[in-house]
């Protein structure tokens, strides 16, 4: 009887431990991030460029509290969009051969508004228990913690934690997207602070055997941000 008591003692020592830390690590992010400040701001726009299998494609990302998002990158003179519109997400693909706004799926809008930085979802993950601590790794040679997010759909995030900076050095999604399993590993770098807004200037994708380079050049803050912008229908 006392060793149950003991390992059960243990046990629950152990639990109390990773939720403390995992509120402290947040809590950490947060400040470190400025999120905890971001919802006085309105607007943030981002001008830079993707590279893709050695093609520069110019891309511009409008954000506007709290959930609205929209990234335009231009190939060949032609614009693909991805917007959120604060209800629903759509993209415009004319290499498929039509301009035609199409609904997202529920991931593929989830995914999307992740993207936004009005949104702290590390912090509501954290408060819809879908967060695990599961320990400290390594990441270009310094320490980070590794944490599990549980989201919609079954899908998975790994998200790694600079142990110092607080600052997010490596994601790894893995995803569903129309029935095909995808691993997304991204690495953020470059962080620069503008107006209170700090983001990484410089993000490496790596997907199915592709990279994809995002480097902003540009970011603003607060600029006037009309609704229509993110109607597509």
């Amino acid at each position: 009887m006392k060793k149950f008591l003991l390992t059960f003692a243990l046990l629950s020592a152990v639990t109390v431990l990773t939720a403390q830390s995992l509120n402290e690590i947040v809590k950490n992010f947060t400040v470190a991030n400025k999120l905890d400040k971001i919802s006085s701001l309105q607007t943030i726009k981002l001008t830079g460029n993707m590279s893709m299998m050695g093609m520069d494609m110019p891309m511009v990302i409008y954000m506007k509290n709290p959930n609205k998002i929209k990234s335009v990158a231009t190939v060949g003179g032609q614009e693909m969009v991805q917007v959120f519109d604060g209800e629903k997400g759509y993209m415009i693909n004319p290499m498929t051969g039509s301009s035609t706004p199409v609904e997202m799926g529920p991931e593929e809008a989830r995914q999307l508004l992740r993207s936004n930085v009005f949104q702290n979802y590390l912090d509501n993950y954290l408060k819809n228990n879908q967060l695990t601590l599961e320990g400290v790794e390594n990441v270009n040679g310094k320490p980070a913690f590794k944490i599990k997010a549980a989201i919609e759909g079954g899908n998975v995030i790994r998200i790694f934690i600079d142990k110092s900076s607080y600052l997010i050095v490596k994601t790894v999604a893995d995803v569903n997207q129309g029935g095909t399993a995808i691993s997304l590993e991204s690495v953020p770098s470059d962080y620069t602070e503008t107006s209170g807004v700090i983001l990484p200037m410089t993000t490496t994708t790596s997907a199915a055997g592709m990279q994809f380079v995002y480097k902003y050049t540009e970011i603003k803050v607060n600029e006037p941000m009309d609704d229509a912008i993110f109607k597509v229908r």
